[in-house]
């Protein structure tokens, strides 16, 4: 009987009980290779058919032959069931792992990101709140020296018009006022 190996196409390192064929380096032979593998024993059946005289004989020796054949053929193709069942299972599960890795490594970048803009947002806010304050302080700053401005302005008013007021009372006596105002009113042209 011919092994499962050469009956189903192979492919490099894929794990089978019935054949192993480690996965081949890069630098290695075909050669080389040839020698690593693990062949299977050889098969029973091969030089097993020994002709008989009776044809008889020959059909029931034959037919046995293939009973043993098809029913080893199908033990075979079980175990290759279940190998590949296996092999799915397993790729089965490193997929759920890896799918559950790379999850919990997004989760983890999401929320180190969420910290990240949490805290850029609380620099932020105390940022504007000092500038605010800041502004709030210069603005108190001009009101008051405006403030001030205005007041030394309306002093220096003050002062001028108290000034004006005693300067103009030593200026014109009273007899001259009244002079003034008969000149005036007898030419106002020169007024």
């Amino acid at each position: 009987m011919p092994p499962l190996s050469r009956l189903l196409p192979r492919r490099p390192g894929v794990i089978c009980r019935l054949c192993t064929l480690p996965e081949p380096l890069e630098s290695e032979s075909s050669s080389s290779l040839h020698k690593r593998h693990d062949f299977l024993p050889a098969s029973a059946y091969i030089g097993s058919w020994k002709p008989c005289g009776n044809p008889k004989e020959a059909a029931s020796q034959l037919e046995l032959l293939r009973r043993n054949y098809n029913k080893k053929f199908k033990e075979m193709r079980k175990e290759y069931i279940q190998e590949m069942e296996l092999q799915r299972i397993e790729k089965l599960r490193k997929d759920e792992a890896r799918k559950t890795a790379l999850r919990i490594a997004n989760e983890e970048k999401r929320a180190a990101k969420d910290a990240k803009k949490k805290a850029e947002a609380i620099e932020r806010k105390a940022a504007e709140q000092e500038f605010r304050a800041s502004l709030m302080k210069e603005r108190a700053e001009k009101l008051e020296y405006c403030k001030q401005r205005e007041r030394k302005i309306n002093e220096k008013k003050a002062e001028k018009k108290e000034l004006l007021r005693r300067q103009s009372s030593l200026w014109i006596d009273e007899k001259e006022i009244e002079r003034k105002a008969v000149e005036a009113l007898g030419n106002p042209a020169s007024f």
